[in-house]
């Protein structure tokens, strides 16, 4: 009888240890095709340079994806689409080329560090171009100009040029 009442007592301390302990789900960004377009301007995105960026929905319904990091901040900035969104990715510039970047560079927005104002260009005019470390970042800085920024100083006001 002692045993069953320890076990009984012992029961809650097992379901609370067990649940919380599974490891993340990794970011993983939809491959984007050659006739995928912009979910913000409708350009075709792999038709121009420049890193991409892509999010995920809470919904999960819908998946955009776009031609820029740029529009994709446009997008994601926005009030009404913040709480919307679960993850966003952006493509690492310090692991895949300008011209053609891989959706095997993807890495987690909120985590990357951005130059903002480079000479480089993108879709639109001037890139907002991303990288995992602030090492590449400031490499990047040092050679086509610009500002390095991380996630949180990204903002619309920024983006419209205030």
């Amino acid at each position: 009888m002692k045993k069953l009442i320890c076990l009984i007592l012992l029961i809650p301390s097992l379901i609370a240890c067990s649940q919380g302990n599974s490891a993340p789900e990794p970011l993983v960004a939809q491959s984007i095709s050659e006739h995928d377009r912009c979910h913000l301007c409708g350009m075709m995105i792999t038709k121009y340079p420049g890193p991409k960026g892509a999010l995920q929905l809470k919904s999960a319904e819908i998946l955009p994806k776009f031609c820029s990091t740029r529009d994709m901040f446009n997008f994601a900035l926005q009030p009404e689409n913040k709480r919307q969104i679960s993850h966003l990715m952006v493509h690492d510039m310090g692991v895949t080329e300008w011209e053609n970047p891989q959706d095997t560079s993807f890495i987690d927005a909120t985590k990357a560090w951005y130059v903002y104002g480079t000479s480089r260009k993108a879709v639109m005019g001037s890139a907002v171009a991303s990288f995992s470390t602030k090492e590449s970042a400031e490499a990047f800085a040092e050679e086509f100009g610009g500002a390095v920024l991380q996630y949180e100083q990204i903002t619309l006001g920024l983006l419209a040029g205030e």
